[in-house]
């Protein structure tokens, strides 16, 4: 707490006997009083002067420390000055290194690649040699465990062989065999659900030209049994769904292999059958299966199909069905002139009524239009018997036939 005067005098003069109003005046007494008074500043003299000595001590004692302090932190600031420069004296002697490696890495590699190239050059000129005396030896071609080896060089050897025409046969059989060998090894891999296996043998089958012959059979094995239901639709969305993850596991180009599955699950057979039919079965199908076909496009585009998969998806659809929407509008145009003129006909027979043709033109209108005010007789003229010929019914059905032909051509 904070030293008041005041408050020391008070307790002072409260703890002296004779120093306060207790008693009243007879008990006063001064000098006591004094006394009190010259001996408590005797002490507060006393107590302040050890004070200040301390108080002197103890800056005497942070001086001396902090003299300490600021000599170390100059010894510290010398020192890491030193290891600075050390540091840089390093990095310009790592740097240095560094370009004197970099520079003996590329003499290494200019003096290492034209060597290894020629030592390759070697190994094909020998498998070469092989083909031209038509007896292979080396255990590259012998060892069928070494089919992904045999499947390297026979690809070199299939590029080198083309200005070849004698060995060129020999070559390309082997490249044939070799082909059709990888193709089986992936079926069977397939098969067996080797997802390792199929993946090793297809980074292999990408360099040859029968590597789309190996997407196709993986398709094929992956189609069959998938159609175990008559909704093709909703079997081709799960096979795509089974099988995603799969094709990204296996193939370095999953979506193009994906796209082509999903091409050949849209299957135009149904709509040809539709063709050789009747108008109407044809417009109905083509109508529902064009509808179910961009239905089944929209749960598609979850699947990876490329940067575009939108673009992908319609072009896809519009390949489909580009041959029967060519002619559309005018099928579904014939298809209702003769449903209407049919529904018309129906109607007049069931009236006992036969339709006959009027001549039509400026001429014969005027000529209907006299005889319909006045009585002259100027020619022949329609006899209906009074009866006007409307029908709700056949109002209806026209409207009907009319709304769907709408409804198809809007979607």
């Amino acid at each position: 707490e904070p030293f008041v005067a005041d408050e020391y005098i008070e307790r002072l003069v409260w703890r002296t006997p004779g120093g306060g109003s207790r008693g009243g005046s007879e008990a006063f007494d001064p000098k006591r009083l004094l006394e009190e008074f010259v001996n408590h500043i005797q002490e507060l003299q006393i107590m302040d002067e050890r004070i200040q000595r301390k108080v002197e001590k103890l800056e005497q004692q942070c001086q001396k420390e902090a003299k300490e302090f600021a000599k170390k932190v100059q010894e510290l600031q010398k020192s890491n000055q030193v290891a600075f420069q050390h540091f840089q004296e390093l990095d310009e002697h790592i740097s240095y290194v560094a370009t004197k490696v970099c520079h003996l890495g590329d003499q290494l590699e200019g003096v290492n690649t034209p060597r290894q190239r020629a030592v390759e050059a070697q190994k094909l000129m020998k498998y070469f040699n092989e083909f031209l005396d038509g007896e292979l030896k080396s255990d590259v071609f012998t060892n069928s465990e070494k089919i992904k080896e045999a499947a390297d060089v026979i690809q070199k050897l299939h590029l080198i062989a083309q200005e070849f025409s004698e060995v060129k046969s020999k070559i390309a059989s082997k490249y044939h065999d070799l082909e059709c060998q990888l193709i089986q090894e992936f079926t069977n891999a397939q098969r067996r659900g080797e997802i390792s296996r199929m993946r090793e043998v297809a980074a292999v089958l990408l360099h040859f030209k029968g590597y789309s012959h190996c997407i196709d059979v993986y398709i094929k094995q992956c189609q069959e049994g998938a159609y175990l239901r008559n909704d093709i639709f909703e079997d081709a969305a799960i096979l795509c769904q089974r099988v995603n993850k799969q094709v990204g596991d296996i193939f370095s180009n999953p979506e193009a292999v994906l796209a082509k599955l999903i091409q050949n699950s849209f299957v135009k057979d149904q709509l040809e059958e539709c063709r050789k039919s009747d108008a109407e079965q044809y417009l109905k199908s083509l109508y529902d299966l064009y509808t179910r076909t961009t239905s089944l496009s929209s749960k598609l585009m979850e699947f990876n199909l490329g940067t575009d998969k939108q673009t992908f998806l319609s072009k896809l659809i519009k390949s489909i069905f580009i041959s029967y929407l060519e002619n559309y509008i005018e099928v579904e145009i014939g298809y209702l002139k003769s449903r209407s003129a049919m529904i018309l006909q129906r109607y007049y027979d069931s009236k006992n009524h036969q339709k006959r043709s009027i001549g039509t033109g400026g001429i014969q209108d005027l000529k209907e239009r006299i005889r319909q005010r006045t009585n002259l007789p100027l020619g022949p003229s329609i006899d209906t018997h009074g009866e006007t010929f409307l029908s709700q019914e056949v109002v209806v059905n026209l409207l009907q036939e009319t709304k769907q032909a709408f409804e198809r051509c809007h979607r």
